[in-house]
Formats: C-alpha cells, sequence, structure tokens
C-alpha cells in the first residue's frame, strides 16, 4: 500500500507525512514544477513533479496508484477515478469519498459549474480549519489501520 497526495494545494502534507511514517507507509507528493521545492524532501516520501497541466497531477496519480492504495485529493473528478480503480479515496477535510457520496458530488459541481458560467455567483469553500485538520488525522489514521 502507497498513499499518493494530490500535493499542489493540499493543506494537510505535513499530517500526512507524520501519519504514514509512524504507520511505515510510503507517500508519493504528485505536484506541478511550478511548486517545486527542495524542502519537500523527507525520508519515506517520494516527490514526483509533473507538467503544470491542469490534470497532469492526476493523470499521473491514476497511472501509479493501485487497489488498495490511498489517495488524498480535493478533486471530485480525481476521487471518482479512484474509487473506481479500488483505492480508497479521502478529502483533507477529514471525508472519505465513497461510492454512495461521488455522484452528488459531482453533480453539485457540474451544477455550480453551469451557474457560475450563465454569470450567477456561488458560494467557494469554507476556510480550511483547525477542526478540519484534527478530523483528517482521525480519519487517514483510521484508514491506515484499517487498511493493514
Amino acid at each position: 500500500m502507497k498513499v499518493y497526495v494530490d500535493a499542489d494545494a493540499c493543506p494537510v502534507k505535513k499530517t500526512i507525512i507524520s501519519v504514514a511514517l509512524e504507520c511505515d507507509v510510503p507517500v508519493v507528493l504528485v505536484k506541478s514544477f511550478s511548486h517545486f521545492s527542495h524542502d519537500d524532501e523527507h525520508p519515506g516520501v517520494e516527490t514526483i513533479y509533473v507538467d503544470t497541466g491542469a490534470e497532469a497531477a492526476d493523470y499521473r496519480i491514476m497511472r501509479l496508484a493501485q487497489s488498495g492504495d490511498v489517495i488524498i485529493t480535493q478533486d471530485y473528478g480525481l476521487a471518482s477515478l479512484g474509487l473506481a480503480k479500488g483505492c480508497t479515496v479521502l478529502h483533507h477535510k477529514g471525508f472519505a469519498y465513497t461510492n454512495r457520496n461521488i455522484d452528488q458530488l459531482l453533480q453539485t459541481r457540474y451544477i455550480n459549474a453551469m451557474a457560475r458560467k450563465s454569470g450567477k455567483r456561488t458560494k467557494g469553500p469554507k476556510a480550511f480549519s483547525f477542526e478540519d485538520e484534527i478530523k483528517f488525522r482521525d480519519l487517514f489514521s483510521e484508514t491506515l489501520r484499517k487498511s493493514r
């Protein structure tokens, strides 16, 4: 098992690395070259850089991930593909994507995109909070324990 992180805008990278390394699970951070940093180098963590194209990190994660791996993303499209491949997929705000909730999440995203396209304003996501971080840590720890 490996943990793949859609890492460009992920606010819980340190939490992921800490929890995964405690459980002896390798982590792969996938990010665009525009987010290059030497600070990302940790033992047990591999960083893969991809082109800056909109879906480049998603495509790379899907090429690498296998059934039973964990994917962490806020992208509903990537989550849907990961679920279809047999991966456990988590959102950084502390909820799991499932076959029960992914269709509704994708539908809501589509409806909001169409509203914006027609000139309407939609609410963005709520700001990431300390409570979200705790919720994520608990879910991620539990997920790794159950998967082992």
